[in-house]
């Protein structure tokens, strides 16, 4: 698989932009000087981010943008007085270096290439097909970041709007994991229309689950609804909820079958 649309940068261009991807051990690439063919090459970066090139030994690309690369490459030649004025180009042929996972309620888990530096969240959204039906609104982002161990939740809708900050919608990194769990869901039973389990969008109340699972059935009543929910210790709780309250993720409402 050949990444040469997004990877392509001849030596010369100007600044690194940040969206030029970086170098990393296990990627494949090809090395040629521009009317020098006995100086192709086509290697793998090794775990210590080095090539072996003609000429010239070895040569650290890791951690380096395609244009650096290329650039190290030709101040070798350069200064080793092999070739005057040497044009380099570095295509990378297959992208193992740099990846990330995302994992959970996705349509496409797994672990994908940083094809680009700069990639962020909704790109690494968007190559594992978004989330599923079922998926949270909220991705939990781990990972490094200045050697230290790093965490994020991120509020998916949002990455989606006008105007992003930047802070919402981070930078992926080089074995970040991407974590999309399952949306929140309450049960309701009893003489409702449509019984069992009902997503709980954010902010739901009794009213709209209720709603949801298509109100009660002819035998059935609003009043006296009965609310089984969890504590912190686990213990079940019974309530009596007012149409307004808000419901959680695990909430069991009991519809009552009318006594009128």
């Amino acid at each position: 698989m050949v990444w040469a649309t997004c990877l392509f940068v001849s030596f010369g261009a100007s600044a690194q932009t940040s969206k030029e991807y970086v170098l990393g051990s296990g990627d494949v690439i090809r090395v040629s000087v521009f009317q020098n063919p006995d100086l192709l090459v086509e290697t793998r970066v090794s775990e210590a981010g080095t090539i072996s090139f003609p000429l010239i030994g070895q040569v650290t690309v890791g951690g380096k943008s395609i244009s650096d690369a290329e650039k190290t490459i030709a101040d070798g030649l350069k200064n080793g007085r092999f070739i005057n004025d040497p044009q380099v180009t570095i295509l990378v042929l297959q992208i193992k270096g740099n990846q990330a996972s995302i994992l959970g309620y996705v349509n496409r888990p797994g672990r994908y290439p940083l094809e680009v530096a700069g990639m962020r969240l909704a790109d690494l959204l968007a190559l594992a097909g978004g989330a599923m039906p079922d998926g949270s609104d909220t991705a939990v982002l781990t990972g490094v970041r200045d050697g230290k161990p790093f965490r994020q939740e991120i509020d998916v809708p949002s990455l989606f709007g006008a105007n992003v900050p930047d802070a919402s919608n981070p930078v992926i990194q080089n074995n970040d994991i991407v974590y999309v769990g399952r949306a929140p869901i309450a049960y309701v039973y009893g003489e409702a229309q449509r019984p069992g389990p009902v997503r709980v969008e954010r902010n739901m109340n009794v009213r709209q689950v209720l709603a949801a699972a298509g109100g009660p059935t002819l035998r059935g009543t609003e009043r006296g609804l009965k609310l089984h929910r969890k504590d912190a210790s686990g213990k079940v709780e019974v309530l009596s909820p007012r149409m307004e309250d808000r419901v959680l993720d695990g909430d069991v409402i009991y519809v009552r079958e009318s006594l009128f």
